[in-house]
C-alpha cells in the first residue's frame, strides 16, 4: 500500500507527523509538489511524477495546503484533483471540499444555509455599496480577502474614512471587498478539528489582539466541547463532504459563530493541548475508508 502526501515542505511540521504515522503502520507514502506533476488528456498516463504513475501507484493521496500560485495555476491544480477523483483515486480532502473551504463568502452562505450560525458578512464588487455595508454592520468591521488562511490580509476598520481608502483600493486591484462584523470575543476563539463523523480534539487560543490565529502567537489551551458546539463543528465539516476539517468558532454574545471551515489544517498547537496522537488519527481514518471502498486487499493480506 502506499499513500501520496502532496504538500509545500515534505519536513514541515504536519507533513513530518502523517509521514511518521503512516511509517508506524507500515504504508509507504511519496512526497511530490503539483508542479512536478504532468497531467494528459488523450494519452496515459493521465498524471504522473517522473515515471511514477499516481492512479496505479497510489491507495489514496492527501492534500496538505494547495499553496500560493496564479489564478491558472490553482485551477490547473484543481482540475488534477477532480479527474484524480474521477478515475478512482481516494483523496482527502475531497477537491470540492477544498473548493468550498477556500472560499469565505461560499463556505458562510452554505453553513447559513443549513442551520450553522455564522456572523454578519457583506460581500460586493463596489466600493459605495461596501461602505453602506459598514454602517449596516455597526461601523466596525473586520474586512478581509476572500481567499487566504492564517489571518494574512485581514484588518479591522473603525474609521468610515478609512473604510473607504481600503475598499477602494481593494477594487483597485481588481478585489473583492469581504466585510464581516467585528464580534466581540475576548481575544479568544475555539478551534475543534474533526475526524470524519467525530471530533478528535480541540483547543481555545488566546491572543493579545483580535487576532487569535496559532501562527501569529495565539496560546493553545486544552478545551472539551460541550455537545451543542461538538454537534456544529461536526455538521459543519460534513455539510460540505470534508473529510478532516479545522472548525473556527468564536464565542459571541449571541451564542457560537462559525467563521471558517479550514480543509487542509495544521494541528501543531493543537497537538500541544492533548494526549490524542492527531496524525494517528488521519491515518486511521483513511485506512477505515479505504477497506470500505474495497481498496486495501494488499494492505490487509500483508498485516
Amino acid at each position: 500500500m502506499k499513500i501520496g502526501i502532496v504538500t509545500r515542505n515534505r519536513n514541515s511540521w504536519s507533513s513530518i507527523q502523517l509521514r511518521e504515522a503512516l511509517t508506524r503502520h507500515g504504508i509507504t507514502h511519496v512526497c511530490f509538489t503539483f508542479p512536478q506533476l504532468v497531467a494528459r488528456v488523450g494519452y496515459k498516463p493521465p498524471v504522473n511524477l517522473g515515471n511514477f504513475n499516481l492512479l496505479k501507484e497510489l491507495d489514496a493521496l492527501i492534500i496538505r495546503p494547495i499553496g500560493r500560485g496564479s489564478l491558472e495555476e490553482i485551477v490547473f491544480r484543481m482540475d488534477m484533483l477532480y479527474r484524480l477523483q474521477r478515475l478512482g483515486l481516494y483523496i482527502i480532502n475531497p477537491p470540492e471540499a477544498i473548493e468550498h473551504c477556500v472560499d469565505k463568502y461560499d463556505i458562510l452562505a452554505i453553513l447559513e444555509e443549513n442551520g450553522i450560525p455564522v456572523p454578519k458578512t457583506a460581500v460586493t464588487e463596489n466600493v459605495e455599496d461596501a461602505l453602506k455595508a459598514f454602517n449596516e454592520l455597526g461601523g466596525d468591521v473586520v474586512v478581509k480577502p476572500l481567499f487566504g488562511s492564517r489571518g494574512i490580509g485581514s484588518t479591522r476598520v473603525t474609521d468610515a474614512n478609512v473604510a473607504s481608502t481600503v475598499f477602494k483600493a481593494i477594487t483597485f486591484y481588481h478585489g473583492v471587498i469581504y466585510l464581516q462584523e467585528f464580534v466581540q470575543h475576548g481575544f479568544s476563539d475555539i478551534r475543534a478539528l474533526v475526524v470524519g463523523n467525530r471530533v478528535v480534539a480541540a483547543m481555545r487560543r488566546v491572543a493579545n489582539s483580535w487576532k487569535t490565529n496559532y501562527s501569529q502567537g495565539a496560546k493553545p489551551q486544552p478545551i472539551t466541547l460541550d455537545k451543542n458546539l461538538e454537534e456544529i463543528a461536526i455538521k459543519s465539516a460534513q455539510l460540505i463532504e470534508c473529510k478532516i476539517a479545522g472548525i473556527d468558532i468564536l464565542e459571541s454574545q449571541k451564542g457560537p459563530l462559525v467563521v471558517e471551515v479550514n480543509s487542509q489544517p495544521g494541528w501543531r498547537g493543537l497537538q500541544s493541548t492533548t494526549k490524542v496522537d492527531i496524525a494517528d488519527e488521519i491515518v486511521n481514518f483513511i485506512i477505515t475508508e479505504l477497506k470500505n471502498r474495497g481498496g486495501l486487499s494488499k494492505y490487509a493480506k500483508s498485516k
